[in-house]
């Protein structure tokens, strides 16, 4: 019971850190859809383990119902779990999230059919979340894929491959972003909602413009070739 109360109690504390228009924590409990959704599925992952797979599945489907969010019962969720707004979220089966993980709407931690050398479908098809991972609206965590510690992901990502510990990735298909250095300015910013950093450099945008100023001087040079010959 003493366990209980002090994983309700970091649930509700995880609220009020990471969502600024909650300022109390009893309006997180009567207004955070996604507070509500982790509190039902401690009890449906409960019944689970006991074997009462059937109840726990169709309290489940009333807890999708009430707050917006799906998480079938055998979702392994770890403590200080956070779902800002919530609509449209998807947990799947086999996922495992670690602490103090935050997520926000239309997010799918969805399964892919894999097989073994033998020709037999792995039992495990969803995503492994590391610690203290965001995960911005829409993104796809899709597969077996695991997901380090200290990860940001964007918003709308697409996210099909393993992703190293202490990054940034966005897109479509997700790709790395660096993080510029802002000395101690940077050190203190502790959360980045929707994992959307701040002063990051993306590579591939780099290109794209690398390749934009390519065509734009190749332009030019056509032009002037044309005014030569055209004389």
């Amino acid at each position: 019971m003493h366990k209980n109360f002090k994983m309700f109690s970091s649930e509700i504390q995880a609220v009020l850190d990471r969502d600024p228009a909650t300022s109390s924590k009893f309006e997180a409990i009567l207004c955070s859809s996604g507070l509500h959704a982790i509190m039902l599925h401690r009890w449906n992952h409960w019944l689970w383990r006991k074997n009462f797979k059937l109840t726990a599945r169709v309290f489940a489907q009333i807890a999708r119902f009430l707050t917006g969010i799906e998480i079938h019962p055998a979702a392994r969720i770890g403590k200080g779990f956070f779902i800002d707004h919530g609509m449209g979220v998807v947990i799947g089966e086999t996922t495992e999230i670690g602490d103090n993980v935050t997520m926000y709407h239309d997010v799918t931690l969805g399964g892919t059919t894999v097989f073994s050398p033998n020709g037999k479908v792995l039992s495990k098809r969803h995503p492994t979340i590391g610690n203290n991972v965001i995960i911005g609206s829409g993104a796809q965590v899709l597969g077996p894929i695991k997901i380090g510690d200290n990860v940001k992901i964007g918003s709308n990502a697409i996210v099909t491959k393993d992703v190293e510990p202490n990054t940034t990735v966005v897109g479509i298909p997700a790709h790395h972003v660096a993080e510029l250095n802002l000395g101690r300015k940077r050190k203190k910013q502790s959360f980045a909602a929707y994992g959307l950093v701040q002063n990051a450099q993306d590579p591939w945008e780099e290109k794209i413009k690398e390749l934009h100023e390519e065509i734009e001087y190749l332009k030019s040079e056509v032009q002037k070739l044309s005014k030569e010959k055209g004389k």
